[in-house]
């Protein structure tokens, strides 16, 4: 008889995750109207490692976006024609299921639902998920669906102050109550926002906000604003979905970044401990249903007052969350001065170089172990159950003569990942419920919005510019992971 605790537990749901604005394309196809992320232009840099500059893709000027929003061209912005999803969702829901996949995640383009403001519902938005979830349904697999991913109305930007404005909250309950209601016999596993601590980072796609309209400082605060806009309307959300189906689980979402001290000075130790406070701050008011005193000090230090009413109070004490989900890539260190220390770069940030640690193509560091100090983390802080939503390796990589893919970087980054997942369930005590591997196929880069940094076990025959055939071929990867689900992760 074998021991269950050398196991991953029975009903564990392995899988992959894709977001509609980077997979799906037809951006203005069966009604859709234009999204915040249709608007981002392709900004190519010679040094992938130059993730600062990178990132300047997914911060746009008004000028920018006006200008985007009368140009129909879909070169230049990558995110218009994604990899075909909408067209091409069997074929590749088929691959997911012949890799044995138990859950997918993926999300809802908010402006295919409500194509424009204080409009109509858009059916033929509404009848194309029907039509993935059924297809997905076919194989037994459960969707986990993101509600709003990077990819809010651009009239939210336009005509609001993006998140920053309190309308914002109506409109996005009514579109939470539509698909709640519409799909409530088909979908179990919500999440309310993606990486909700981004707006801090890159407000533009995270929060509909269009920093060129502001100082610096007021953009700050707009951003903070932004923020709690999003935690109370996460939490409406989560009430909402439980009453229309009492076995939904919500959760909420971060970016997690492990932080070690770079050195053993109190006062490094310090500031790792104030780093991890910040990267979990969110979810502490998502999971708790209240702003924790040090977040509150903090606010009050920088001169941010926040506009929050009594009923903000009531909606996050009533609408807090099921679960964690996060997203990790790699962890960073921590200094309280770190002028003189050389950078890294990190999923949408930047960190401080450890020097211990290898780097992917785009500079940013593996460690498989930080996986594991991350759900321990996680767990011991919130005694919530935890899912890994997002864990990936982005890579150039190349097709053979046979027309194969030899990526055997990206099984190790796996296999190493999921061996400290293991660990964190059956030595740290854990509650893991899934393992989504990101991006399960090639797909727009968030980041750099290019086709070129490679995450999926599923290669999509398209570069930089949208050339190619758009062809499905199966990695090395996808042969090791389709074991990996078999054996429930035993055979890594």
């Amino acid at each position: 008889m074998t021991d269950k605790r050398d196991h991953f537990p029975q009903g564990f749901l392995w899988g992959g995750a894709i977001a509609a604005n980077q997979a799906e394309g037809a951006w203005l196809e069966d009604g859709k109207g234009m999204s915040v992320t249709d608007c981002q232009p392709l900004r190519l840099k010679a040094d992938k490692t130059d993730q600062k500059n990178l990132f300047k893709n997914a911060d746009v000027t008004l000028e920018e976006v006006l200008e985007a929003s009368r140009n129909m061209d879909e070169t230049f912005y990558p995110k218009r024609r994604g990899i075909d999803f909408y067209h091409r969702y069997k074929e590749d829901i088929a691959l997911f299921a012949e890799m044995g996949y138990k859950v997918l995640r993926l999300s809802i383009a908010w402006s295919r639902i409500f194509p424009v403001n204080n409009g109509a519902v858009n059916e033929q938005g509404l009848a194309f998920y029907d039509r993935v979830f059924d297809e997905l349904g076919k194989y037994g697999i459960e969707p986990l669906v993101t509600i709003c991913h990077y990819d809010a109305p651009l009239y939210i930007a336009l005509d609001y102050e993006g998140w920053a404005s309190r309308e914002v909250i109506e409109r996005y309950e009514e579109y939470v109550r539509v698909i709640a209601d519409r799909y409530k016999d088909k979908v179990r596993y919500w999440i309310t926002f993606n990486e909700i601590d981004s707006i801090l980072r890159h407000p533009y796609d995270a929060g509909a906000i269009i920093r060129s309209r502001y100082t610096r400082e007021q953009a700050e605060k707009i951003c903070y604003q932004a923020v709690h806009n999003q935690l109370v309307a996460s939490a409406r959300a989560v009430r909402i979905l439980h009453s229309v189906r009492k076995d939904a689980k919500v959760g909420c979402m971060i970016t997690k970044h492990p932080y070690y001290p770079y050195s053993s000075k109190p006062e490094d130790v310090l500031q790792a401990m104030q780093d991890i406070r910040s990267n979990d701050a969110f979810c502490d008011v998502q999971v708790k249903g209240y702003y924790p005193e040090y977040l509150n000090i903090r606010l009050e230090k920088k001169g941010i007052r926040l506009h929050i009413t009594e009923d903000d109070r009531q909606d996050l004490k009533k609408g807090v969350v099921d679960f964690v989900s996060f997203s990790y890539y790699s962890s960073t260190c921590s200094a309280k001065d770190a002028s003189a220390l050389p950078a890294a770069a990190l999923n949408t940030a930047r960190g401080i170089l450890n020097p211990n640690l290898p780097k992917s193509q785009w500079g940013w560091q593996i460690d498989p172990v930080g996986l594991r100090i991350a759900l321990m983390e996680l767990y011991d802080r919130y005694e919530k159950p935890l899912w890994v939503v997002e864990n990936g390796l982005g890579a150039v990589d190349e097709v053979d003569g046979k027309g194969e893919i030899h990526d055997d970087y990206r099984i190790d980054y796996h296999r190493q990942h999921i061996k400290e997942m293991k660990r964190a369930i059956l030595e740290d005590g854990v509650e893991l419920m899934g393992y989504t591997t990101w991006g399960c196929i090639d797909i727009v880069s968030a980041s750099s919005l290019q086709m070129e940094k490679r995450y999926g076990m599923i290669y999509v025959d398209l570069d930089d510019m949208g050339q190619g055939s758009g062809r499905r071929l199966k990695k090395d990867s996808f042969y090791w992971y389709k074991k990996v689900i078999a054996s429930n992760g035993d055979e890594l």
